[in-house]
């Protein structure tokens, strides 16, 4: 199987939705059986060594450019390493139940962080060059390219340990968090739910909570919360055990809280997201709160059930999109907005980087893959034909232009995106999307349903969002001190819900375990 992997059809029949895209992976490698994958390996791994032979110890006494030099060579090995890492990811996202596949890219992570490991001393001995001797030899002009990325490095400097202890902590991820992470995905990735005699994944029966049909929402609702119900245990044990394996490393790097550590990755100051967080969830019910009684109002009811907060609006039409009509609204979109942009998005398209289908297997969810600058990024949605769908489609399209553009002018190192600016492009491209669909949509009670559904949109990005953020703020806070019971995560997880979602939400018991 594997090494038909990019040597199948470039596209999947879906029921009424045309042929649906799926991605050609072989511009990273042809298969997990390419010889090339072979070499690069051995490459890396002796790079990677030859490196630390070369540069170990000496740092301190680089000038400008001497540290280029080999922050150039480091950057040419870790790109090597990520092309090779980001096609097993990416082969393993197609079918998180192929078991071949899961080995690969077990295997070649645990191969790339062994051989990454050599490096560890680099970052700590740029983090240890006294502030007045950087700032000297970053008076080189070619070496300002990487200022910005030696600037971030140096946030973590308060929080690092030895190198014997980076080490192993690095070494130790593979089974401790990525495992539990891993562990996850599979299970969420295998389970079923029965519904109507089928049964049906993850993204199937989450699609279904937006069903026109009352009774289909509220039947895949309650499937949903038995199954999940069902295994909430290992779910509880897999909660607890992340939040401990963090806690556990925030004692050791002696970070303040929690969030501190994805703060620094995300080059945003705690007051930032404290701020953030106070000024939506104060916010409540001037938002969410309003929303959904508006909503409940045009139901015809005081409270809608949980199943019905997607719902579509009873004055909506029930429009389903062919996959040809959603990528010509978002080409069309984004080229309306620069012409340069849109032959981006045309070669997303034209090239065979987006898998769309909903395959048994598939990772449930959407992302933008950055892979490599000497590559391009992937993206992965599950299309199934609605309004949001092709929402998604534009949002995801945004992070892969903006990754395109970055690593085409940037380079490897330099490409990485904090999460607050890597969502303000994506967010763009989704917005930019549902001005053309608004704009060119003449029946006004259709206008007002997309409004709405905007409306909707913007809540599950910005009110959920936070909720969420409040519901993992509170759970890795009262996990420094104890294990969590499976009632204790699912009361903090209803608290957190009925605080966001407000009291025009009818929230049942089954609900608990989502």
């Amino acid at each position: 199987m594997a090494n038909k992997t990019n040597k199948r059809t470039k596209s999947k029949k879906s029921n009424n939705l045309g042929k649906l895209p799926v991605w050609d992976l072989s511009d990273l490698y042809k298969s997990t059986k390419d010889k090339k994958i072979t070499s690069d390996l051995n490459f890396v791994k002796k790079a990677y060594k030859k490196f630390e032979k070369k540069y170990e110890g000496k740092i301190k006494k680089l000038n400008g450019e001497s540290l280029l030099k080999a922050i150039l060579e480091l950057e040419k090995i870790s790109e090597k390493g990520s092309r090779i890492i980001s096609f097993a990811h990416l082969l393993h996202s197609e079918d998180l139940e192929n078991e071949k596949n899961k080995i690969f890219f077990q295997n070649i992570d645990e191969k790339i962080t062994e051989y990454a490991s050599s490096a560890v001393f680099f970052g700590l001995e740029i983090n240890a060059i006294k502030e007045n001797q950087l700032q000297k030899i970053l008076k080189n002009k070619k070496l300002k390219k990487f200022q910005t990325w030696i600037k971030h490095l140096r946030t973590f400097k308060p929080y690092q340990l030895s190198k014997e202890l980076e080490k192993l902590l690095l070494d130790k991820d593979i089974t401790s968090s990525d495992a539990w992470v891993g562990l996850f995905d599979d299970t969420i990735a295998s389970l079923r739910f029965p519904f109507r005699k089928k049964k049906l994944s993850s993204a199937e029966i989450l699609n279904l909570l937006s069903e026109k049909n009352p009774s289909k929402r509220k039947e895949a609702a309650k499937s949903l919360g038995k199954v999940l119900g069902q295994n909430v245990k290992l779910f509880a044990t897999i909660t607890n055990t992340l939040a401990k394996d963090k806690s556990i490393d925030d004692k050791w790097r002696q970070y303040p809280n929690p969030v501190k550590a994805m703060n620094l990755s995300n080059d945003v100051e705690d007051k930032v997201i404290e701020t953030l967080s106070k000024t939506v969830t104060s916010s409540y019910s001037k938002l969410s709160h309003r929303y959904y009684a508006m909503k409940a109002k045009w139901f015809g009811v005081k409270r809608l059930k949980y199943w019905d907060r997607n719902a579509p609006l009873p004055f909506q039409s029930k429009k389903t999109f062919k996959w040809n009509e959603a990528k010509s609204i978002v080409q069309n979109a984004y080229s309306s907005f620069h012409p340069d942009i849109g032959k981006i998005v045309k070669k997303f398209f034209d090239k065979s980087w987006i898998h769309a289908p909903v395959i048994k297997g598939k990772n449930p969810g959407a992302f933008s893959a950055s892979t490599v600058p000497s590559v391009h990024p992937y993206i992965l949605i599950n299309y199934q034909g609605k309004v949001r769908d092709i929402a998604t489609l534009a949002h995801e399209l945004g992070h892969g232009v903006h990754q395109y553009l970055a690593a085409n002018k940037q380079g490897h190192f330099n490409s990485d995106t904090p999460l607050t600016l890597a969502e303000t492009a994506s967010v763009f491209g989704e917005m930019l999307t549902f001005q053309s669909i608004l704009k060119n949509e003449n029946n006004q009670t259709e206008k007002k349903a997309l409004l709405a559904n905007k409306v909707e949109d913007m809540l599950n990005t910005v009110v959920r969002q936070i909720s969420f953020f409040e519901f993992e703020k509170t759970i890795h806070t009262k996990r420094k001190n104890s294990e969590l019971s499976i009632e204790e995560i699912c009361s903090i997880w209803m608290k957190t819900q009925k605080e966001s979602l407000g009291p025009s939400i009818n929230f049942e018991e089954e609900y608990k375990y989502y």
